[in-house]
């Protein structure tokens, strides 16, 4: 499977990653695509923080920056680097176990792959519905 995990956290590891693996290719398929690399990254809050200020231009922390690398619309390849910090504030912020939320900010990273947005309320309202139906079928 062309996904990849990479930490700049020595302590930290993706636990179940061929399963991740098909979960993520699965999504790309069940959207019509083809996968053609994907890199999650797990990095420390500072370490996104620069990269937001830098090819973004905010200067704020976030869980999640995911960066299109596709030359063809129908193959499907990124970069994904998430805030292990900001994913696990975010899971004490909303009661759920912290790889749960790890799970989500992976899934919302390959919606916006596909071409989801999340500016309005009425995209916001459908990429979380799409969030909610692919971590339903992983946690089966």
């Amino acid at each position: 499977m062309p996904v990849y995990f990479h930490t700049d956290k020595d302590s930290f590891r993706i636990k179940q990653k061929r399963k991740l693996k098909h979960w993520v290719s699965s999504i790309i398929e069940d959207n019509d695509k083809t996968i053609g690399a994907i890199n999650y990254i797990i990095c420390t809050d500072k370490t996104l923080l620069e990269i937001n200020n830098q090819y973004l231009k905010h200067d704020y922390y976030t869980d999640i920056i995911t960066f299109d690398q596709s030359d063809d619309p129908k193959i499907i390849t990124g970069d994904i680097y998430i805030s292990l910090e900001r994913v696990k504030e975010n899971a004490k912020n909303y009661r759920v176990v912290w790889a749960q939320e790890l799970h989500r900010v992976m899934v919302h990273g390959i919606l916006h792959l596909l071409g989801y947005r999340d500016k309005t309320e009425q995209e916001k309202s459908t990429i979380r519905s799409r969030e909610n139906f692919y971590l339903s079928l992983l946690e089966t």
